[in-house]
């Protein structure tokens, strides 16, 4: 699908406010909110409107360490990638996931409620997974930018 001006701003205006209902919507992009409709469905169907969610603030909800980590994995072990992945879909202190490039093999992103909860996850689970051999952790001191909006500008038009 190509996006024109007119899906920018429907992405736009979805990613800074999700639960805008359809006629504000296509007040604000000037189009009739049956055609509004009609392009953001497409959007939908066509993959680039991925998931609707609500983002939590998380240390509202009790999960007070955020923390970025490095896994190395030992490449002698059989399917080590595909059993790892099995195992971090299981855990819900896993929140981000990312193949990459480097020394390691995976950064996670990880939260817990406190670092009692963290070293827990580090010591029983993440260290105790078949094939992992060695672990970077990085505490988040501050957040100062944490956003899953694509930015309009990095969007590419056709028009």
């Amino acid at each position: 699908m190509e996006l024109d001006k007119t899906d920018l701003a429907i992405l736009h205006y979805l990613q800074e406010d999700g639960r805008i209902n359809n006629s504000d919507l296509a007040d604000k992009i000037f189009l009739s909110a049956s055609s509004c409709l009609r392009r953001v469905r497409a959007l939908e169907e066509a993959g680039i409107i991925a998931n609707y969610c609500a983002v939590l603030d998380a240390n509202a909800v009790g999960l007070e360490v955020d923390s970025f980590v490095q896994v190395t994995m030992r490449r002698d072990i059989e399917q080590w990638h595909e059993n790892f992945s099995k195992e971090i879909n299981q855990w819900p202190e896993v929140v981000g996931c990312f193949i990459i490039t480097g020394e390691a093999n995976y950064l996670l992103r990880v939260r817990a409620r406190n670092l009692k909860h963290y070293s827990a996850f580090i010591m029983d689970r993440l260290y105790k997974s078949p094939g992992v051999l060695d672990i970077r952790s990085n505490i988040v001191l501050q957040t100062l930018k944490d956003t899953h909006a694509i930015a309009s500008e990095l969007l590419k038009s056709t028009d």
